[in-house]
């Protein structure tokens, strides 16, 4: 599993890759935890996680999502999924698990939730 982290205006994408089970949960927690520590700062609202490149979660993976949920809530922070892959929306879905965190189909959509100048920032190209 890999995270690496783009910043949109005021949001930040964590774009996520590989499964998340047992394994690899804390590397995503560690990876949630660098980016909410700024959260809450004038400059930054929010994180969306892209999922469109993870096939597989487990509950140890769900466990981590859960912990930087209460985290980014904690500091005043917003935080949504974007792009969950079939088997992992129905994970998702199954487990009740789309009431804990906002899911959108797109990172445009999950954006927009959030900040309007994340979308156009978004929209015009490579982070900054």
């Amino acid at each position: 599993m890999t995270a690496e982290e783009a910043r949109f205006a005021d949001v930040v994408i964590l774009r996520v890759a590989g499964r998340v089970d047992q394994e690899t949960s804390l590397g995503l927690q560690e990876a949630l935890q660098r980016v909410i520590e700024g959260i809450g700062a004038p400059s930054l609202v929010g994180l969306v996680i892209d999922f469109s490149r993870v096939p597989y979660i487990s509950s140890a993976g769900l466990r981590a999502l859960m912990v930087g949920a209460k985290q980014c809530k904690a500091r005043g922070g917003k935080i949504a999924l974007a792009a969950l892959q079939p088997v992992v929306r129905e994970v998702f879905q199954i487990s009740r698990f789309d009431k804990v965190i906002a899911t959108f189909e797109s990172l445009p959509d999950a954006l927009g939730s959030m900040s309007q100048a994340a979308v156009v920032a978004f929209r015009a190209g490579p982070a900054r």
